[in-house]
């Protein structure tokens, strides 16, 4: 004689299947989350790697255009350079504004999406 399982074993052994399934959803979803996360993170540092070197080249061009223009190659660096204060000072006065808080946004959307 077979030992059928009783209704309330019945139930305990699908509420067991229940709870490994969301158990193994809850982890699917948690490296979903960190495996997009990880993946933005790392194509965001090779852009803006790429663009810094970009903007390498273009400010020597442009170093070296202006120092043509003014008769001696190092002022053309040194205004360059002065234009880059500027620009860093600015960017450092607005950093909560302009730098930290679309940056933190993105990545906050990107783990709740």
């Amino acid at each position: 004689m077979e030992n059928e399982p009783t209704a309330v074993e019945e139930l305990f052994y699908k509420l067991k299947d229940y709870g490994e399934t969301t158990v193994d959803l809850y982890k699917l979803k948690a490296i979903s989350k960190v495996s997009g996360f990880t993946s933005t993170l790392i194509v965001s540092i090779f852009l803006i790697v790429l663009l810094f070197l970009a903007l390498i080249c273009i400010s020597a061009g442009f170093a070296i255009l202006i120092g043509v223009w003014l008769g001696n190659a190092y002022w053309g660096f040194f205004i360059m350079g002065a234009l880059y204060i500027i620009i860093g000072l600015a960017l450092y006065a607005g950093r909560k504004k302009i730098l930290k808080a679309p940056i933190t946004n993105k990545f906050i959307k990107e783990l709740i999406d």
